[in-house]
């Protein structure tokens, strides 16, 4: 599989490691270590650190907030720098645009931005090489606070308009589309069953649609973009092959053929060591006009995020997923797992119902613990995938499990979606 670029170990740098201290979310702030603090103080008065580096280590330490013994990294910007948004920028980021200077020191002093300036800031993150400092530090600072469905509303129709020629025009598929999208870093210690799912779906009478691409990391061992090419699927280049019969396993949409600035973002997601908010947006694009998604989150307080954000983005449906393995599609039959669904009103509005494994109908899936396989390979998984494709069985009981548990909740969940669409005149 694809190992980082760039950078040899971006997680061993100095600023690396001070990116993977300080952490990733609103919680867990941990104060670096003397030493440390000295070795990222050293490389950035050296002026060899990576840009992107630089900027996504600083981004995250303010938006943290430093601590006192931080302050003394005040040294290499100037004094009282992290208290002066307008001084620091021009300090760390002089190549910055006058026009995305506000925005900045906007995102510096913790604000949210309005959808218009979220889809400037978007415009700006999908250039190619301007200011790369910049980019680290807004990506850190929009993961660590957590972005505003405004600002993703921003982000979507920025990232809308990077997508190829191709995939504008509307797609001739000739019934509702289903789109699966799991997070694109994958898995290390999970079978991923989404082709099956996808199989499933088109076995109900949809055409199902798997969103995939290159991992952006931190995991390298397995997603579904080399699951499917394994597989042997074609990938589409363009939205007029929608009306061409579907492989087994539905069609596949590569980023890379969708868009090339969003493929080149993986790179630089891979030098930064943290997901920012393009780990949900890619997910979300819609370019072939699916009418439901189908896709997992680890946080459930994330649930209802995630499909508010699926119905901005013109799905008429979603099904999200709780507490994948290791945040795939493929559910925990031992721990609390199950799916939130929600469709549009007629007044646009989000209408939901959840469906948790606890319910009686899902007792016979239940086990006391999920398989943790040790040595994913790629080619044992497909093995996996073919065996249960032409005989409905394995020689893996929790696979097969797995596998059955997921059928029977989705199916639940499209019974539920199918129900109130019908109900206001709008079948799907």
């Amino acid at each position: 599989m694809s190992q980082p670029q760039s950078i040899a170990d971006p997680a061993t740098t100095a600023l690396g490691r001070g990116i993977q201290h300080i952490g990733f979310g609103k919680q867990g702030r941990r104060p670096l270590s003397p030493a440390l603090l000295e070795e990222c103080k050293q490389v950035l008065l050296s002026g060899t650190a990576d840009p992107l580096q630089k900027g996504a280590f600083l981004g995250a330490l303010l938006a943290k907030g430093s601590i006192p013994e931080e302050r003394s990294l005040e040294v290499v910007f100037g004094r009282d720098a992290f208290v002066n948004p307008a001084f620091f920028i021009n300090k760390v980021c002089p190549d910055l645009p006058t026009n995305l200077f506000p925005i900045a020191t906007k995102l510096l002093k913790g604000h949210s931005l309005r959808a218009s300036e979220a889809h400037q800031l978007g415009s700006f993150l999908f250039l190619e090489d301007d200011c790369e400092t910049f980019k680290g530090l807004a990506t850190s600072i929009l993961r660590i606070r957590v972005e505003s469905n405004d600002e993703y509303k921003g982000f979507y129709n920025a990232a809308m308009e990077t997508i190829t020629p191709g995939f504008r025009q509307l797609s001739c598929v000739d019934r509702p589309l289903v789109q699966l999208a799991e997070p694109f870093d994958g898995v290390e210690h999970t079978y991923l069953i989404t082709p099956l799912l996808a199989h499933f779906f088109e076995q109900r009478g949809y055409g199902s649609l798997s969103v995939v691409g290159r991992t952006p990391g931190p995991k390298y061992t397995l997603n579904a973009h080399d699951l499917y090419l394994y597989l042997g699927c074609q990938m589409l280049q363009s939205n007029h092959e929608i009306n061409t019969p579907p492989e087994p396993f539905g069609w596949v949409l590569d980023q890379k053929a969708l868009s090339p600035a969003l493929n080149r973002w993986v790179d630089r997601r891979r030098v930064i060591i943290n997901r920012p908010f393009l780990a949900t947006l890619e997910k979300i694009m819609n370019p072939c006009s699916a009418r439901v998604l189908v896709t997992p989150v680890f946080q459930v307080p994330f649930q209802m995020k995630m499909a508010e954000l699926a119905l901005m983005a013109g799905f008429d449906a979603v099904i999200v997923m709780k507490r994948g393995l290791e945040g795939s599609l493929s559910p925990s039959t031992s721990r609390s797992s199950g799916i939130l669904c929600a469709v549009r009103t007629a007044r646009g509005h989000l209408f939901y119902q959840h469906f948790d494994i606890d319910l009686p109908a899902f007792a016979e899936y239940r086990t006391d613990s999920d398989e943790i396989v040790m040595n994913l390979q790629v080619n044992e998984n497909v093995r996996l995938i073919r065996d249960f494709m032409k005989h409905g069985e394995t020689a893996n009981d929790d696979f097969d499990n797995r596998v059955r548990f997921t059928q029977a909740l989705l199916g639940r969940g499209m019974d539920w979606i199918e129900g109130q669409l019908d109900g206001r005149g709008n079948k799907l």
